[in-house]
């Protein structure tokens, strides 16, 4: 077996089969649970096994980017993209984006919003259910910690509720930090948190006018006719008709195209005007 297309496989196999069994040991220990010693040892020889396969391979992707000529940055960029697979890049990229996210809500911030921009929120009709979400989370907490007899079993659901507290807090300050932005030269940047990212160039915009709707579906619908609706709420309150059809990525990576988009902005004429009359 070498580096190439094998080891790669090879390497991808045995990080899907060791992980989940390290996490739920991390989640055990955590949780104050002490499993036999020879279970602890044969699972940290496993996982050292696993790490030397996976810098075995990393190593000769990455010699084998710099001999065709790549930087070093480049080349450890292409292991990467080589190695670990899209979804779980981009799973890993929100993540750490929404997480990143509330000290920047804490601190009033935006993202990617420049002097002279329209900053344009679109959270309002999602506010009031994750806020209930987040209570609803939190009584639960509290519940089974009354009601869950076993010490190491509520531990490790306090700790996952905790961080599905943390996650959901995350979701909603990615959305509030990072609002749809209209800059002074008529283009427009479409955001839902850090989950989706639309650049609209100027000259793509054949019309936009307020069209409030309530469409049933996720948050990304497209139509068989090429129609975008990103919900939020159940509700988009901007149509915007574009001349040309424009390729947008899904949260998991995912590429197709839209000739009109139907999305959601709190003051939806500000928005639209400052679309139409650009400075």
């Amino acid at each position: 077996m070498n580096g190439g297309p094998r080891g790669l496989r090879a390497a991808r196999v045995a990080v899907v089969a060791v992980l989940p069994g390290e996490l739920a040991l991390t989640v055990c220990l955590v949780a104050g649970a002490r499993p036999p010693g020879w279970v602890l040892a044969g699972a940290e020889a496993l996982v050292l096994a696993v790490l030397l396969l996976e810098a075995w391979v990393l190593r000769s992707l990455y010699v084998a980017a710099r001999a065709r000529g790549a930087d070093r940055r480049a080349a450890r960029q292409a292991t990467v993209r080589e190695v670990v697979p899209v979804t779980v890049r981009r799973l890993v990229v929100h993540e750490l984006r929404a997480l990143g996210s509330l000290g920047r809500w804490i601190r009033r911030g935006t993202h990617g919003v420049r002097p002279g921009d329209l900053a344009a929120a679109y959270t309002g009709p999602q506010t009031a259910m994750m806020y209930a979400l987040l209570f609803v989370s939190v009584i639960e907490t509290a519940g089974l910690a009354f009601l869950i007899p076993w010490p190491a079993v509520h531990r490790v659901l306090l700790v996952l509720d905790l961080y599905g507290v943390v996650l959901v807090l995350a979701l909603h300050a990615a959305c509030v930090t990072r609002p749809h932005v209209v800059r002074p030269d008529g283009s427009l940047r479409i955001r839902y948190g850090a989950l989706f990212d639309l650049a609209v160039p100027p000259d793509a915009v054949a019309s936009a006018r307020v069209d409030r709707r309530s469409p049933e579906g996720r948050l990304i619908t497209l139509s068989e006719d090429g129609v975008l609706d990103l919900i939020v709420g159940s509700q988009t309150s901007v149509t915007l008709e574009l001349n040309r059809p424009l390729p947008f990525t899904r949260p998991l990576g995912g590429t197709e195209e839209a000739h009109t988009i139907r999305f959601h902005a709190d003051d939806p004429r500000a928005l639209v005007s400052a679309l139409q009359q650009p400075a």
